[in-house]
């Protein structure tokens, strides 16, 4: 039996799990706990990919939602990836506390008015530094977070747009000593703002009002997750051994900061950002 008064957030997953997700996680409902959840709280997921959401009379009930990866595209057209950005839109209407997670970053962007589709510089995967821009860093200040920030990337696909000139203009200017973004034009959804980029990802996170968030990464996985996926990859021939070799040596170059997305995440799910 619920608690009364206590936090209630839903994870609605898109795929999925892996053998080794479950036995070794006791699948991706913990996973995204032991990264977001705190004691007393109620967490439920809710298998999207398979057409379960959350029923409309029960969505007020809930402080927050939490969508997962994916192996399907958000900009495709099967009824479940339909069915959710409908559903998304009616969270949006009612100011529900949502954030995306890679497949749900995109997902989430495509809801809102965005595009999505194919990386233009091909798969991200391993360990990613991204940048914060400036008022993203004004805005998360009181959580303490670094504007240089590590998190475990693995997507083709992205936010994306054939022309957004202030977008471009905008996420270039977080450094204006780098032309990593020169050739990269970005469109999450109208009246979003971007709060990060990378090297290879144009739109990292962004922000619609204060109760939508997108994060391109991973915040949720660990290595050990993520070279697990790697081999799954690998065997299904969608990435090559040069790629999987290099996502490996990130890996071992650098940490993903999990107790700083921890912050982040945490504290936009409970309303403790001042936006």
């Amino acid at each position: 039996m619920e608690k009364a008064g206590t936090r209630k957030f839903a994870v609605l997953l898109c795929a999925d799990e892996s053998e080794h997700v479950k036995q070794a996680y006791g699948g991706y409902l913990k996973v995204f706990m032991g990264l977001l959840g705190e004691e007393d709280e109620t967490w439920r997921v809710y298998r999207a990919m398979h057409g379960e959401l959350p029923c409309m009379a029960d969505v007020h009930t809930y402080d927050g939602f939490v969508i997962t990866g994916s192996c399907s595209d958000a900009h495709g057209d099967d009824r479940w990836i339909n069915d959710l950005v409908s559903f998304l839109r009616a969270l949006d209407s009612m100011k529900k506390k949502v954030l995306g997670v890679c497949f749900g970053h995109q997902i989430l962007s495509r809801a809102l008015g965005g595009k999505t589709g194919r990386a233009m510089k091909g798969w991200d995967i391993g360990v990613t530094c991204i940048r914060l821009s400036p008022s993203a860093i004004k805005l998360l200040s009181s959580l303490h977070i670094p504007s240089h920030l590590p998190i475990i990337e693995c997507h083709r696909d992205e936010v994306c747009a054939e022309e957004a000139r202030s977008i471009l203009q905008a996420v270039s200017s977080f450094h204006a000593d780098d032309d990593l973004l020169a050739a990269q034009v970005w469109q999450p959804p109208p009246h979003a703002e971007v709060m990060a980029c990378s090297e290879k990802t144009g739109v990292e996170m962004f922000r619609y009002g204060d109760h939508m968030m997108g994060i391109q990464g991973h915040p949720e996985y660990n290595k050990d997750i993520l070279r697990h996926l790697l081999d799954r990859l690998l065997q299904r021939n969608l990435i090559q051994a040069c790629q999987a070799e290099t996502a490996k040596a990130s890996l071992e170059a650098q940490e993903p900061d999990r107790e700083a997305w921890k912050r982040l995440c945490r504290g936009f799910l409970t309303g403790k950002l001042s936006w």
